[in-house]
Protein backbone atom coordinates (compact mmCIF):
# COMPACT_ATOMS: atom_id res chain seq x y z
CA UNK A 1 0.00 0.00 0.00
CA UNK A 2 1.36 3.44 -0.96
CA UNK A 3 0.77 5.91 1.69
CA UNK A 4 1.06 9.78 1.61
CA UNK A 5 2.81 11.81 3.64
CA UNK A 6 1.08 11.47 7.62
CA UNK A 7 -1.02 8.35 6.76
CA UNK A 8 -0.95 5.52 8.54
CA UNK A 9 -1.93 1.41 8.23
CA UNK A 10 -2.26 -1.16 9.96
CA UNK A 11 0.32 -3.94 10.93
CA UNK A 12 -0.57 -7.09 11.17
CA UNK A 13 2.89 -9.20 10.86
CA UNK A 14 4.95 -10.18 13.52
CA UNK A 15 7.93 -8.88 12.60
CA UNK A 16 8.71 -6.60 9.75
CA UNK A 17 11.64 -6.20 7.30
CA UNK A 18 11.85 -2.24 7.05
CA UNK A 19 13.68 -1.47 3.29
CA UNK A 20 15.23 1.87 2.45
CA UNK A 21 15.90 2.03 -1.27
CA UNK A 22 17.68 5.02 -3.57
CA UNK A 23 19.01 4.75 -7.35
CA UNK A 24 22.76 4.76 -7.17
CA UNK A 25 25.04 5.71 -9.76
CA UNK A 26 28.15 8.06 -10.20
CA UNK A 27 28.31 11.13 -8.60
CA UNK A 28 24.93 9.57 -6.18
CA UNK A 29 25.54 10.64 -2.16
CA UNK A 30 25.40 7.94 0.28
CA UNK A 31 22.65 7.00 2.54
CA UNK A 32 22.22 4.91 5.57
CA UNK A 33 19.28 3.97 7.82
CA UNK A 34 19.03 3.34 11.25
CA UNK A 35 16.59 3.45 14.08
CA UNK A 36 15.60 4.74 17.06
CA UNK A 37 13.51 3.01 19.78
CA UNK A 38 11.34 5.72 21.79
CA UNK A 39 9.33 5.65 24.78
CA UNK A 40 5.90 6.94 25.08
CA UNK A 41 7.71 10.56 26.53
CA UNK A 42 9.42 10.43 22.67
CA UNK A 43 12.88 9.85 23.78
CA UNK A 44 15.18 7.11 24.00
CA UNK A 45 16.48 5.44 27.36
CA UNK A 46 19.68 5.80 26.75
CA UNK A 47 21.87 5.61 23.89
CA UNK A 48 21.49 1.99 23.42
CA UNK A 49 18.06 2.61 21.93
CA UNK A 50 19.50 4.02 18.77
CA UNK A 51 20.45 0.84 15.74
CA UNK A 52 22.75 1.80 13.41
CA UNK A 53 25.66 1.16 11.36
CA UNK A 54 28.30 1.29 14.08
CA UNK A 55 25.61 -0.43 16.55
CA UNK A 56 23.80 -3.04 14.61
CA UNK A 57 21.71 -5.01 17.06
CA UNK A 58 19.65 -3.78 20.17
CA UNK A 59 20.24 -5.00 23.54
CA UNK A 60 16.77 -6.57 23.43
CA UNK A 61 17.78 -8.33 19.92
CA UNK A 62 13.93 -7.24 18.59
CA UNK A 63 15.37 -4.30 16.29
CA UNK A 64 18.44 -4.88 13.92
CA UNK A 65 20.45 -3.27 11.42
CA UNK A 66 20.75 -5.81 8.72
CA UNK A 67 23.20 -3.83 6.31
CA UNK A 68 23.15 -3.46 2.61
CA UNK A 69 22.35 -4.93 -0.71
CA UNK A 70 21.60 -4.60 -4.13
CA UNK A 71 18.75 -5.29 -6.09
CA UNK A 72 17.61 -5.06 -9.96
CA UNK A 73 16.90 -0.73 -9.46
CA UNK A 74 19.43 0.45 -6.88
CA UNK A 75 20.68 0.01 -3.10
CA UNK A 76 18.62 -1.31 -0.28
CA UNK A 77 20.03 -0.85 3.57
CA UNK A 78 17.89 -2.72 6.12
CA UNK A 79 16.29 -3.16 9.51
CA UNK A 80 14.37 -5.94 11.13
CA UNK A 81 12.13 -5.52 13.43
CA UNK A 82 10.63 -8.45 16.10
CA UNK A 83 7.48 -6.64 16.68
CA UNK A 84 6.34 -9.27 19.53
CA UNK A 85 9.98 -9.07 21.11
CA UNK A 86 9.90 -5.28 20.98
CA UNK A 87 9.89 -4.34 25.33
CA UNK A 88 6.43 -2.90 26.42
CA UNK A 89 8.40 0.29 27.71
CA UNK A 90 9.06 1.50 23.94
CA UNK A 91 6.25 2.95 22.15
CA UNK A 92 7.79 3.69 18.77
CA UNK A 93 10.34 2.38 16.34
CA UNK A 94 11.61 5.51 14.20
CA UNK A 95 13.28 4.59 11.19
CA UNK A 96 15.52 7.44 10.06
CA UNK A 97 18.37 8.04 6.76
CA UNK A 98 20.94 10.04 6.80
CA UNK A 99 23.19 10.89 4.00
CA UNK A 100 26.80 12.57 3.07
CA UNK A 101 25.60 14.56 0.80
CA UNK A 102 22.01 16.27 0.38
CA UNK A 103 18.27 13.98 -0.01
CA UNK A 104 18.10 16.75 -2.92
CA UNK A 105 20.64 14.52 -4.94
CA UNK A 106 18.80 11.28 -3.75
CA UNK A 107 17.26 10.02 -6.38
CA UNK A 108 14.16 7.66 -6.02
CA UNK A 109 14.03 6.98 -2.23
CA UNK A 110 11.85 5.59 -0.80
CA UNK A 111 11.22 3.25 2.69
CA UNK A 112 8.45 0.20 2.72
CA UNK A 113 7.68 -2.39 5.14
CA UNK A 114 7.35 -5.93 4.42
CA UNK A 115 6.31 -9.18 6.35
CA UNK A 116 9.54 -10.89 7.43
CA UNK A 117 7.76 -14.08 6.72
CA UNK A 118 6.09 -14.02 3.38
CA UNK A 119 7.60 -10.80 1.90
CA UNK A 120 4.59 -9.16 1.02
CA UNK A 121 4.78 -5.59 1.20
CA UNK A 122 2.41 -3.86 4.21
CA UNK A 123 3.46 -0.27 3.33
CA UNK A 124 5.25 2.00 1.59
CA UNK A 125 6.32 5.83 1.07
CA UNK A 126 8.02 7.51 -1.28
CA UNK A 127 8.75 11.19 0.21
CA UNK A 128 9.19 13.89 -2.37
CA UNK A 129 10.71 17.50 -2.26
CA UNK A 130 13.49 16.61 -0.43
CA UNK A 131 16.49 19.87 -1.21
CA UNK A 132 19.53 20.61 1.73
CA UNK A 133 18.03 17.76 3.95
CA UNK A 134 20.75 15.78 5.39
CA UNK A 135 18.48 13.57 7.37
CA UNK A 136 14.96 12.04 7.30
CA UNK A 137 12.15 10.62 9.88
CA UNK A 138 11.25 8.70 7.18
CA UNK A 139 8.52 6.92 9.01
CA UNK A 140 7.57 4.79 12.09
CA UNK A 141 6.19 1.70 13.79
CA UNK A 142 3.83 2.88 17.01
CA UNK A 143 1.72 0.68 19.12
CA UNK A 144 -2.13 1.64 19.27
CA UNK A 145 -3.99 -0.31 21.55
CA UNK A 146 -2.03 -3.50 21.72
CA UNK A 147 -1.65 -3.51 17.63
CA UNK A 148 1.14 -2.05 15.58
CA UNK A 149 0.91 0.79 12.67
CA UNK A 150 3.44 2.55 10.92
CA UNK A 151 2.81 6.16 9.36
CA UNK A 152 5.14 7.74 6.86
CA UNK A 153 6.51 10.71 8.29
CA UNK A 154 8.90 12.57 5.71
CA UNK A 155 10.23 15.30 8.32
CA UNK A 156 13.86 16.30 7.37
CA UNK A 157 16.46 17.92 9.30
CA UNK A 158 19.65 19.90 8.17
CA UNK A 159 21.65 18.86 10.75
CA UNK A 160 22.52 15.30 9.65
CA UNK A 161 22.31 12.46 11.68
CA UNK A 162 23.88 14.09 14.75
CA UNK A 163 21.37 16.57 14.82
CA UNK A 164 18.52 14.22 13.88
CA UNK A 165 19.60 11.78 17.20
CA UNK A 166 20.36 14.46 19.48
CA UNK A 167 16.58 15.46 19.04
CA UNK A 168 15.51 12.08 20.46
CA UNK A 169 17.68 12.14 23.21
CA UNK A 170 20.86 10.93 21.92
CA UNK A 171 24.51 12.47 23.25
CA UNK A 172 26.39 12.22 20.35
CA UNK A 173 30.23 12.42 20.35
CA UNK A 174 31.32 13.04 16.36
CA UNK A 175 34.41 14.41 15.61
CA UNK A 176 35.34 14.73 11.94
CA UNK A 177 37.35 11.16 11.23
CA UNK A 178 41.29 11.54 10.53
CA UNK A 179 41.52 12.75 7.04
CA UNK A 180 43.21 9.58 4.81
CA UNK A 181 46.49 9.25 4.95
CA UNK A 182 48.04 8.32 1.13
CA UNK A 183 50.55 5.16 1.41
CA UNK A 184 52.59 3.31 -1.03
CA UNK A 185 51.62 0.79 -2.72
CA UNK A 186 53.83 -2.56 -2.16
CA UNK A 187 54.79 -3.69 -5.93
CA UNK A 188 53.94 -7.38 -6.83
CA UNK A 189 56.85 -9.66 -6.97
CA UNK A 190 56.41 -11.89 -10.16
CA UNK A 191 56.76 -15.33 -9.05
CA UNK A 192 56.90 -18.17 -11.10
CA UNK A 193 54.48 -21.26 -10.73
CA UNK A 194 55.85 -23.72 -8.09
CA UNK A 195 55.06 -27.58 -8.18
CA UNK A 196 51.99 -27.33 -5.06
CA UNK A 197 53.94 -27.99 -1.92
CA UNK A 198 52.47 -27.52 2.03
CA UNK A 199 52.28 -23.89 2.92
CA UNK A 200 55.31 -23.11 5.38
CA UNK A 201 53.58 -22.52 8.41
CA UNK A 202 52.97 -24.25 11.81
CA UNK A 203 49.73 -25.94 11.78
CA UNK A 204 47.99 -24.02 15.08
CA UNK A 205 45.88 -25.80 17.18
CA UNK A 206 42.01 -26.40 16.93
CA UNK A 207 40.34 -22.96 16.86
CA UNK A 208 40.53 -20.83 20.20
CA UNK A 209 37.64 -18.75 21.05
CA UNK A 210 37.63 -15.29 20.41
CA UNK A 211 38.87 -11.91 22.36
CA UNK A 212 35.95 -10.59 23.32
CA UNK A 213 35.68 -7.14 21.18
CA UNK A 214 35.29 -3.96 22.40
CA UNK A 215 31.73 -2.54 23.14
CA UNK A 216 30.04 -1.37 19.65
CA UNK A 217 30.50 2.09 21.54
CA UNK A 218 31.44 3.91 24.38
CA UNK A 219 29.28 6.84 25.75
CA UNK A 220 28.73 9.03 24.25
CA UNK A 221 27.72 7.82 20.73
CA UNK A 222 30.12 7.81 17.86
CA UNK A 223 28.88 8.60 14.96
CA UNK A 224 31.54 8.75 12.08
CA UNK A 225 32.61 5.91 9.58
CA UNK A 226 35.26 5.78 6.74
CA UNK A 227 34.43 4.32 3.59
CA UNK A 228 37.71 3.54 1.60
CA UNK A 229 37.31 4.36 -2.02
CA UNK A 230 39.48 5.10 -4.81
CA UNK A 231 39.81 8.64 -4.36
CA UNK A 232 40.24 7.66 -1.32
CA UNK A 233 41.98 4.46 -0.31
CA UNK A 234 43.67 4.61 3.36
CA UNK A 235 43.51 5.72 6.27
CA UNK A 236 46.67 5.30 8.78
CA UNK A 237 45.32 3.90 11.95
CA UNK A 238 48.49 5.18 13.97
CA UNK A 239 47.11 8.51 13.20
CA UNK A 240 43.86 7.52 14.87
CA UNK A 241 45.39 6.35 17.78
CA UNK A 242 44.78 2.30 17.59
CA UNK A 243 48.20 1.25 18.61
CA UNK A 244 46.91 -1.24 20.78
CA UNK A 245 44.44 -3.39 21.59
CA UNK A 246 42.13 -6.02 18.83
CA UNK A 247 40.69 -4.81 15.87
CA UNK A 248 38.07 -6.99 14.31
CA UNK A 249 37.62 -7.42 10.74
CA UNK A 250 34.22 -8.37 9.89
CA UNK A 251 32.69 -9.96 6.94
CA UNK A 252 28.72 -10.04 5.90
CA UNK A 253 27.72 -10.75 2.18
CA UNK A 254 24.09 -10.87 0.48
CA UNK A 255 23.26 -12.24 -3.08
CA UNK A 256 23.24 -9.31 -5.90
CA UNK A 257 20.50 -9.00 -8.97
CA UNK A 258 23.12 -10.95 -12.19
CA UNK A 259 24.30 -8.38 -13.93
CA UNK A 260 23.84 -8.70 -17.92
CA UNK A 261 26.48 -9.91 -20.09
CA UNK A 262 28.96 -12.59 -20.07
CA UNK A 263 26.58 -13.46 -16.94
CA UNK A 264 23.25 -13.44 -18.22
CA UNK A 265 20.26 -12.14 -15.99
CA UNK A 266 18.58 -14.58 -13.85
CA UNK A 267 21.00 -17.71 -15.39
CA UNK A 268 23.06 -17.96 -12.21
CA UNK A 269 21.40 -16.00 -9.70
CA UNK A 270 22.71 -16.90 -6.35
CA UNK A 271 21.48 -19.02 -3.62
CA UNK A 272 22.94 -17.23 -0.57
CA UNK A 273 22.63 -20.00 1.80
CA UNK A 274 24.31 -22.08 -0.86
CA UNK A 275 27.06 -19.82 -0.74
CA UNK A 276 30.69 -20.52 1.56
CA UNK A 277 33.02 -17.89 1.49
CA UNK A 278 35.78 -17.71 3.43
CA UNK A 279 37.46 -14.82 5.13
CA UNK A 280 41.25 -15.21 5.20
CA UNK A 281 45.08 -13.55 6.01
CA UNK A 282 47.79 -13.79 4.50
CA UNK A 283 50.47 -12.64 6.95
CA UNK A 284 54.33 -11.63 7.00
CA UNK A 285 56.17 -10.79 10.26
CA UNK A 286 59.00 -8.33 10.43
CA UNK A 287 60.72 -11.28 11.14
CA UNK A 288 60.37 -13.27 7.50
CA UNK A 289 58.04 -15.63 8.84
CA UNK A 290 54.69 -16.26 7.09
CA UNK A 291 51.75 -17.83 6.26
CA UNK A 292 48.38 -18.06 6.22
CA UNK A 293 45.26 -17.67 8.30
CA UNK A 294 42.59 -19.51 6.81
CA UNK A 295 39.00 -22.27 7.49
CA UNK A 296 41.81 -25.33 5.60
CA UNK A 297 43.28 -28.12 7.66
CA UNK A 298 42.09 -25.68 10.33
CA UNK A 299 44.35 -22.65 10.00
CA UNK A 300 42.67 -20.31 12.65
CA UNK A 301 45.75 -18.58 13.65
CA UNK A 302 46.19 -17.11 16.96
CA UNK A 303 45.47 -13.66 18.74
CA UNK A 304 48.27 -13.81 21.71
CA UNK A 305 50.88 -15.89 19.66
CA UNK A 306 52.65 -15.26 15.84
CA UNK A 307 51.17 -14.37 13.68
CA UNK A 308 48.47 -12.11 16.04
CA UNK A 309 46.02 -12.67 13.45
CA UNK A 310 42.84 -15.11 14.69
CA UNK A 311 39.59 -16.54 12.60
CA UNK A 312 36.74 -16.75 14.69
CA UNK A 313 35.03 -19.69 13.19
CA UNK A 314 33.99 -20.85 9.51
CA UNK A 315 30.45 -19.76 8.81
CA UNK A 316 29.40 -21.94 5.92
CA UNK A 317 26.17 -20.61 4.75
CA UNK A 318 26.09 -16.69 5.76
CA UNK A 319 23.56 -17.37 8.29
CA UNK A 320 25.76 -16.31 11.44
CA UNK A 321 24.73 -12.44 12.44
CA UNK A 322 28.07 -12.10 12.85
CA UNK A 323 29.22 -13.26 9.76
CA UNK A 324 32.91 -14.17 10.02
CA UNK A 325 36.00 -11.95 11.48
CA UNK A 326 39.59 -11.71 11.84
CA UNK A 327 40.76 -10.29 15.68
CA UNK A 328 44.48 -8.40 14.53
CA UNK A 329 46.41 -7.74 18.40
CA UNK A 330 47.52 -4.41 17.85
CA UNK A 331 49.48 -4.68 21.09
CA UNK A 332 52.14 -6.29 18.63
CA UNK A 333 52.26 -3.67 16.04
CA UNK A 334 56.03 -3.70 15.53
CA UNK A 335 55.99 -7.32 14.98
CA UNK A 336 53.78 -7.25 11.84
CA UNK A 337 55.15 -6.12 8.72
CA UNK A 338 52.25 -6.61 6.25
CA UNK A 339 48.68 -8.40 6.11
CA UNK A 340 46.52 -8.97 3.13
CA UNK A 341 42.84 -9.38 4.08
CA UNK A 342 40.97 -11.20 1.37
CA UNK A 343 38.17 -13.60 0.45
CA UNK A 344 37.95 -16.38 -1.59
CA UNK A 345 34.32 -18.62 -2.91
CA UNK A 346 34.90 -22.24 -1.57
CA UNK A 347 31.20 -22.93 -2.68
CA UNK A 348 28.14 -22.17 -3.95
CA UNK A 349 29.23 -19.75 -6.34
CA UNK A 350 31.72 -19.08 -8.95
CA UNK A 351 32.21 -15.76 -8.94
CA UNK A 352 31.87 -12.62 -7.33
CA UNK A 353 29.40 -11.09 -9.86
CA UNK A 354 26.88 -12.55 -7.94
CA UNK A 355 27.65 -11.01 -4.45
CA UNK A 356 27.82 -8.06 -2.71
CA UNK A 357 29.81 -8.15 0.42
CA UNK A 358 31.08 -5.26 2.87
CA UNK A 359 34.05 -5.83 5.02
CA UNK A 360 34.53 -3.43 8.01
CA UNK A 361 37.52 -3.01 10.37
CA UNK A 362 36.67 -1.37 13.44
CA UNK A 363 39.74 -0.36 15.65
CA UNK A 364 39.68 -0.03 19.01
CA UNK A 365 40.15 3.40 18.80
CA UNK A 366 38.27 5.92 15.99
CA UNK A 367 35.49 4.69 13.50
CA UNK A 368 34.46 2.26 11.71
CA UNK A 369 36.94 1.44 8.46
CA UNK A 370 34.43 0.27 5.40
CA UNK A 371 35.21 -1.43 2.60
CA UNK A 372 32.46 -2.79 -0.28
CA UNK A 373 32.85 -5.31 -2.41
CA UNK A 374 30.10 -4.81 -4.98
CA UNK A 375 31.78 -3.99 -8.41
CA UNK A 376 32.67 -7.31 -9.57
CA UNK A 377 32.69 -7.45 -13.42
CA UNK A 378 35.27 -10.39 -14.00
CA UNK A 379 34.80 -13.99 -13.26
CA UNK A 380 36.80 -13.89 -10.22
CA UNK A 381 36.28 -16.39 -7.32
CA UNK A 382 38.71 -14.58 -4.90
CA UNK A 383 38.80 -11.08 -3.79
CA UNK A 384 41.63 -9.01 -1.98
CA UNK A 385 39.88 -6.72 0.42
CA UNK A 386 42.56 -4.66 2.41
CA UNK A 387 46.56 -4.26 2.87
CA UNK A 388 47.55 -3.38 6.39
CA UNK A 389 51.17 -2.75 6.49
CA UNK A 390 53.22 -1.49 8.75
CA UNK A 391 55.40 1.91 7.18
CA UNK A 392 58.06 3.03 8.80
CA UNK A 393 56.01 1.83 12.51
CA UNK A 394 52.60 3.48 11.19
CA UNK A 395 50.10 1.19 10.46
CA UNK A 396 48.40 1.58 7.15
CA UNK A 397 45.08 0.32 6.16
CA UNK A 398 44.59 0.43 2.07
CA UNK A 399 41.76 -0.82 0.17
CA UNK A 400 42.11 -3.15 -2.68
CA UNK A 401 38.81 -4.43 -3.68
CA UNK A 402 40.62 -5.96 -6.28
CA UNK A 403 39.06 -9.01 -7.82
CA UNK A 404 41.49 -11.84 -9.21
CA UNK A 405 40.59 -13.97 -12.15
CA UNK A 406 42.68 -17.52 -11.56
CA UNK A 407 44.84 -18.46 -14.38
CA UNK A 408 45.03 -22.02 -15.18
CA UNK A 409 46.29 -24.66 -12.73
CA UNK A 410 46.28 -21.83 -9.96
CA UNK A 411 44.23 -22.42 -6.43
CA UNK A 412 42.84 -19.06 -5.58
CA UNK A 413 44.53 -18.55 -1.79
CA UNK A 414 48.48 -19.06 -4.49
CA UNK A 415 47.00 -16.39 -6.67
CA UNK A 416 46.36 -14.06 -4.00
CA UNK A 417 50.10 -14.57 -3.53
CA UNK A 418 50.87 -14.10 -6.54
CA UNK A 419 49.50 -11.32 -6.94
CA UNK A 420 51.48 -9.69 -3.91
CA UNK A 421 54.16 -11.30 -3.61
CA UNK A 422 54.12 -13.31 -0.63
CA UNK A 423 56.40 -16.10 -2.35
CA UNK A 424 54.87 -19.47 -0.79
CA UNK A 425 54.19 -23.05 -2.17
CA UNK A 426 50.38 -24.58 -2.26
CA UNK A 427 49.13 -27.67 -2.46
CA UNK A 428 45.33 -28.24 -3.32
CA UNK A 429 43.79 -29.17 0.56
CA UNK A 430 39.94 -28.90 1.79
CA UNK A 431 37.72 -28.67 4.44
CA UNK A 432 37.27 -31.38 6.99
Amino acid sequence: MSLQKGANVPVPSAGVRVELGWRGGPGAPDVDVSALLLTAAGKVRSDDDFVFYNQPVHASGAVRHEGRRQDGSGPLETITVTLTAVEQEIGTVVVAASTDGTFGQVAGLFVRVLDAESGAETARFDPTGATTETAFVLGELYRRAGTWKFRAVGQGYASGLAGLATDFGITVDDPAPSTPTPTPVPVPVQQPVRQPVSPPVTRPPAPQARPTPEPAHTQPVRLSKITLTKAAPSVSLTKQGATSGGMRVNLKWSAATPARGWMRKGKDAVRLEDVDLDLSCLWELRNGTMGIVHPINNQFGSFDQPPYVLLDQDDRTGGSEDGENLMINLDHTADIKRLLVFVSIYAGATNFAGLQGVATLYPPVGPPIEVRLDECTVPAPVAAIALIENVGGELIVRREAKYLVLPPGILKQQAVDLEYGWGMSWEPASKD
